[in-house]
């Protein structure tokens, strides 16, 4: 029996295109969306050519790249630090009027970073604080900041009062996506939401490309605070905050972004990027810039 030619299954496998089109089955729909969005990848060798159609239905091509990710999806001169705080349940009030007095003293050193959002979390990790700074200038003041929280001897005494008030902390350099607005003060009354997504590696460029396209369909209501990615720390990791007045709104100003044409493929587009999601709903601090 003769065996069939490559050209002869690509035939074959292309004239049932339209059933396949029809077909409601999540791994053929994924098989289709991956063959037809992402270069197909060809092993070397007899055995690649055996198995190079197949390999290409499932199998991402990644692109060489001479150019960092951090350059491509953000501009220079700006990091940013997010701090995420496991408070006490029995010590939350006290951390939060002594983490006041830390911001105040952040001012007063002249460290050059700025605090621009600090919340607790209301559903999700509880009793759980996170910190956003800013350095403007970047790593040369984050340096310069680090030294002097580190040798200052007020900073010291703050440590070692608050680190009684801790089960855990940890916390992550990122940086902002260039195509995502700066944040903007706004007036007090709102929730936001902090959405964290753990993605595949060597996709964080491809996350961009879409985002860039696709956060026009969630910017009528002026919910898009700020988009980050992980530079130092956890890596492969998105930061998006949201805000608004309440449950319902977010409820329904996510509805209605299905709406607008494209947000569809937004979201077709980067949910196989994705290992894990994370949704916080988040409260400001008294302190906290965005209210």
């Amino acid at each position: 029996m003769a065996v069939p030619t490559k050209a002869l299954l690509l035939r074959k496998t292309l004239s049932l295109s339209p059933a396949l089109a029809k077909c409601h089955c999540p791994v053929m729909q994924l098989s289709r969306c991956l063959s037809t969005t992402f270069p197909a990848f060809q092993a070397d060798g007899e055995d690649g050519k055996k198995q190079g159609l197949f390999s290409s239905l499932f199998v991402r091509k990644i692109e060489a790249t001479h150019v960092t990710q951090s350059k491509l999806l953000s501009e220079p001169g700006d990091v940013y630090q997010i701090q995420f705080h496991s408070v006490k349940p029995e010590c939350m009030e006290a951390y939060l009027k002594q983490f006041g007095t830390f911001v105040d003293l952040m001012k007063s050193k002249d460290t050059g970073a700025s605090l621009v959002g600090s919340w607790t979390v209301e559903i999700g990790d509880q009793d759980e604080a996170i910190h956003v700074w800013k350095y403007e200038g970047g790593y040369p003041v984050l340096n310069d900041a680090t030294y002097i929280y580190r040798t200052d001897k007020d900073f010291i005494d703050f440590r070692l009062q608050r680190n009684k008030m801790l089960r855990a902390r940890r916390n992550q350099i990122v940086l902002r996506f260039s195509f995502w607005p700066e944040p903007v003060q706004k007036d007090p009354g709102n929730i936001y939401e902090m959405r964290t997504y753990t993605l595949k590696p060597g996709t964080m460029i491809e996350w961009g490309n879409i985002w860039q396209r696709g956060i026009k369909h969630r910017m009528s209501g002026n919910e898009a605070i700020a988009g980050y990615f992980s530079h130092i720390g956890d890596l492969h990791q998105v930061h998006h905050f949201w805000s608004y007045k309440s449950l319902q709104e977010r409820k329904e100003i996510r509805e209605s972004a299905w709406v607008n044409p494209g947000w569809d493929e937004t979201v077709a587009y980067t949910v196989p990027l994705i290992r894990t999601l994370q949704s916080r709903i988040l409260v400001p601090t008294p302190f906290s810039p965005l209210k």
